[in-house]
C-alpha cells in the first residue's frame, strides 16, 4: 500500500485582523469590538464602586443586665412556741419592693398669678390735664460731704427775731415785728374809718433808720374787698418798729411782718 505525502500548506504571513475581516466579514469585527468596550466599562465599574453591592453590615449595640435574683433573708427555725415562723419574710419582701420604688417627685409650687391692674372710671369729660403736671427734676448724684476745718459756726442767739411765713416783694425772708412803739388808736382811726371791720391785714416792710419802715406791700388780708389792708398801708408810715435782730445784732434793712386786727370797738397790732 502506498502513501501519498501531502504537501504542507504554505503559512499565511497576512496580519490576523485582515485574516479575521476576510473570514468573519466587517461587521463581526465590529460587533466583537463593541463587546469588548463594553466589557471593559463594566469591569471599571466594578472596581470604582464595589460597596454598591456589597452593603456595609448594621451593628446593633450590645446591652449588658444582670439577672441575679434578690437576696432573701434565711429563713428561722420551726419553733414549737411560735407555729408562723415564715411570717416574717413577706415584710422583708415588701421592704425591698419599697427601696426599689423611686421616691414620688415633689410638688411644684408655683407663684400666684398677680392681680389685675385696677382701671378707674374717669369720664371723657373730666380726664386731667397731664402737661400742666408739674415734672420732678431727676435726681442727680449725691454731692459728698465737705469737711470745713475750723471751729463750727455759731447758732442762733436766744435773743434773735423769730422767722415767720412768707417772703418779700423780690423773696426775702420775713421776721416777725418787734415794736418800739405801737400806733395809737388815733393814728389808725382816721385811716380805717374807710374799712369794714371785723376783719385783718397783713403787710411787709422793710426797716429804715430811726426805728421807721418803708416800701411797705400788702400780703394778706380778712375779707376780700373790706378795704383794711389799704388803710394800714396809708398809716404804715407812722409806724415805729425796731429792725430784726440776728447773731445778737440788730439789721437794718431787714424785712418784718405786720398784723393790724381791726374790730368793731377796738384796734389790735401784732
Amino acid at each position: 500500500m502506498s502513501s501519498i505525502a501531502v504537501p504542507p500548506q504554505p503559512e499565511d504571513s497576512r496580519p490576523l485582523l485582515q485574516r479575521a475581516r476576510e473570514r468573519f466579514g466587517t461587521r463581526a469585527i465590529a460587533i466583537a469590538l463593541a463587546l469588548l468596550i463594553e466589557l471593559l466599562l463594566a469591569l471599571l465599574l466594578l472596581t470604582l464602586a464595589p460597596d454598591i453591592l456589597t452593603p456595609p453590615e448594621e451593628t446593633v449595640p450590645m446591652k449588658t443586665f444582670g439577672v441575679s435574683p434578690e437576696p432573701e433573708s434565711a429563713p428561722e427555725p420551726p419553733s414549737e412556741a411560735r407555729p408562723a415562723a415564715t411570717e416574717p419574710q413577706p415584710t422583708t419582701r415588701a421592704q425591698s419592693r419599697d427601696a426599689d420604688t423611686p421616691p414620688a417627685p415633689a410638688p411644684v409650687v408655683t407663684d400666684p398669678p398677680p392681680a389685675p391692674p385696677l382701671l378707674l372710671d374717669i369720664p371723657l369729660n373730666s380726664m386731667p390735664d397731664i402737661g400742666s403736671i408739674p415734672r420732678r427734676p431727676a435726681a442727680g448724684p449725691a454731692a459728698p460731704a465737705r469737711r470745713v476745718a475750723g471751729p463750727p459756726a455759731p447758732g442762733p442767739d436766744p435773743g434773735d427775731s423769730r422767722r415767720v411765713e412768707g417772703r418779700g416783694p423780690n423773696g426775702e425772708p420775713l421776721y416777725a415785728a418787734s415794736w418800739f412803739r405801737e400806733p395809737y388808736d388815733s393814728e389808725l382811726r382816721g385811716y380805717l374809718s374807710t374799712a369794714r371791720p371785723p376783719g385783718w391785714a397783713l403787710i411787709a416792710c422793710r426797716t429804715v433808720q430811726e426805728y421807721r419802715i418803708d416800701s411797705c406791700t400788702l400780703l394778706d388780708e380778712y375779707p376780700d374787698g373790706a378795704q383794711i389792708g389799704r388803710a394800714v398801708l396809708a398809716a404804715a408810715w407812722q409806724f415805729r418798729v425796731r429792725p430784726p435782730r440776728l447773731r445778737g445784732q440788730y439789721q437794718v434793712g431787714e424785712w418784718v411782718r405786720i398784723r393790724i386786727d381791726y374790730e368793731i370797738d377796738s384796734t389790735r397790732v401784732r
